[in-house]
């Protein structure tokens, strides 16, 4: 992606414009900065809080889920819009109207007064949100002289990668002090400060605008089936699948929609996604493998916390602190990661990350039931080396023998579907989490000796130390559902482990490429 907003940004010198300098260079390039880091943050602050919020708006731990898996949805559908907002509107005006919008949503998310409004004000930051990244990189880029755009992504590279870092340490911490709302309200100085100083540095440097066709019908149709599909996923579990008419209506409507989305795409002069890219091999490949790899991925950094907090009694702070540690790691190998991979064969970097990955997981997999902080962080260190050289060389290989003049277009399809399939996997892995959970304690039950000797004798131990028959058995039932949760979590990270492991040989399908500098399109 960092040709392509390279590419964007270019056009400010295309029309004459020098680069900044000196305070006005640094205080445009820390707004455009924030601009990102808050945009990112919001994929991440909201992981750690899940609980919290669950339980203020009176809704259960997976509905709550919705809350991330809205959002990351809704600002993927809306990416495959951003390079005609920025061709229409000019980079500048679609950036600023991008950050002043998310801010307004911020605030609208922070006021939510039930989960379906809350709901309703996360998808209109994703959708609003779509311009941001792109936006902020692109801008960054025009407004260093060429000897330094290097600096320029590095920039904007690290504010990309720390922002995942902050995001569950400052959620866990907000949750646990304040209150919910203000993960949102936050946003708000930031957002009014980014826009501010963004304007001010570039009012007067609006890229050349020209009138496009937008491919209106495709982009409805894109809406409607993702849009349907994510609502199957995220209802089904609570309506006991395609038992529920309104299910089968909504993966129907999901199916048709899809077809009919397909066919048009592949006929339509110019397309909201040009799927025409997929003939290339390498593109196809790497984005099949982008997308189940980031499904696994986001879906287990959503069930971590969510399982420490509903299930071991961790606060959202360290739940956050338990998470902190992949990406810290991921900070400091990244700029390493990037030097190798100018120097080896991408596919070798993508198999080792995989199967790092996979090792992280599996780890995960033997976690005891009193796990110790230690213990609970050791494979995330793991994961961190992964994510520093994932996102590089699977970039790397997608965009390998994609012509410069399709450049735009792939990232813009290879982001829109890695995104989506984050917001999917979340979905799926609270079902998968619940299911199992569900099977472990039929499973339990069955050679639990409920009405034996060692249940009465331990029903008998807890009321000689206080309590009654209903709290006793209340205890020894919590104990049990617990149990069954912490089987059903280990059965995840297990399969978890095993697809990443599976997928690795299929990096080779791929041909050759090396690259560097792909750490700024990797932290998008």
């Amino acid at each position: 992606m960092s040709q392509t907003h390279a590419a964007s940004g270019q056009r400010a010198d295309d029309v004459g414009l020098p680069p900044l300098a000196g305070i006005a260079l640094a205080v445009t390039a820390l707004a455009l900065g924030l601009g990102t880091f808050m945009q990112v943050l919001d994929t991440t602050i909201a992981n750690v809080s899940i609980p919290t919020i669950a339980g203020d708006l009176g809704v259960s731990a997976d509905q709550g889920t919705w809350v991330i898996t809205s959002f990351a949805v809704a600002n993927g559908i809306s990416v495959p819009l951003t390079g005609w907002l920025m061709g229409r509107y000019g980079v500048v005006r679609t950036f600023l109207a991008s950050v002043a919008l998310f801010t307004f949503a911020s605030f609208l998310c922070g006021i939510s007064w039930n989960l379906p409004t809350l709901i309703i004000f996360r998808i209109l930051q994703g959708a609003v949100s779509g311009p941001m990244i792109p936006g902020s990189q692109a801008l960054l880029i025009s407004i260093f002289p060429p000897a330094k755009r290097g600096t320029a992504i590095a920039l904007w590279s690290m504010t990309t990668l720390v922002a995942p870092v902050a995001g569950p340490l400052l959620g866990g911490y907000i949750s646990d002090n304040y209150s919910w709302p203000w993960i949102f309200f936050i946003n708000v100085p930031v957002g009014a400060t980014c826009a501010f100083f963004c304007w001010r540095g570039m009012k007067g440097r609006e890229t050349p605008t020209r009138k496009v066709p937008v491919d209106k019908t495709g982009f409805a149709l894109l809406i409607v089936w993702v849009g349907a599909l994510q609502v199957m996923l995220d209802t089904g579990k609570d309506a006991d699948w395609f038992n529920s008419p309104a299910i089968v209506v909504m993966a129907l409507v999901a199916a048709i929609a899809f077809v009919a989305w397909l066919i048009w795409e592949l006929t339509e002069k110019n397309p909201i996604v040009d799927l025409s890219l997929f003939k290339s091999r390498n593109f196809a490949v790497g984005c099949f493998l982008t997308c189940i790899s980031y499904g696994v991925f986001f879906g287990n950094n959503v069930l971590l916390p969510l399982w420490l907090q509903t299930r071991l009694g961790y606060i959202a702070t360290w739940a956050g602190m338990v998470a902190a540690p992949s990406g810290v790691v991921a900070v400091l190998l990244t700029p390493f990661a990037a030097r190798i991979m100018s120097r080896i064969d991408a596919r070798w970097a993508a198999t080792a990350s995989m199967l790092l990955f996979g090792v992280s997981f599996w780890m995960r997999s033997l976690y005891p039931p009193d796990a110790s902080f230690g213990v609970l962080i050791m494979p995330l260190l793991v994961q961190g080396t992964a994510m520093s050289i994932f996102f590089i060389s699977l970039i790397t290989l997608t965009l390998n023998g994609i012509s410069g003049s399709q450049i735009p277009k792939a990232t813009g399809l290879t982001n829109f579907t890695r995104i989506t399939a984050g917001g999917f996997g979340a979905s799926l892995t609270t079902t998968f989490w619940d299911r199992g959970a569900s099977l472990n304690q039929t499973r339990l039950s069955e050679i639990a000796p409920s009405g034996g000797q060692s249940w009465l004798a331990a029903v008998d131990g807890l009321r000689h130390m206080g309590l009654d028959r209903a709290h006793a058995l209340g205890v020894i039932t919590a104990q049990f559902v617990n149990q069954a949760y912490l089987l059903a979590t280990l059965d995840f990270f297990r399969v978890s482990a095993w697809l990443m492991i599976l997928m690795a040989p299929l990096v080779w399908l791929t041909r050759p490429a090396r690259g560097g500098g792909g750490g700024a399109v990797a932290a998008d």
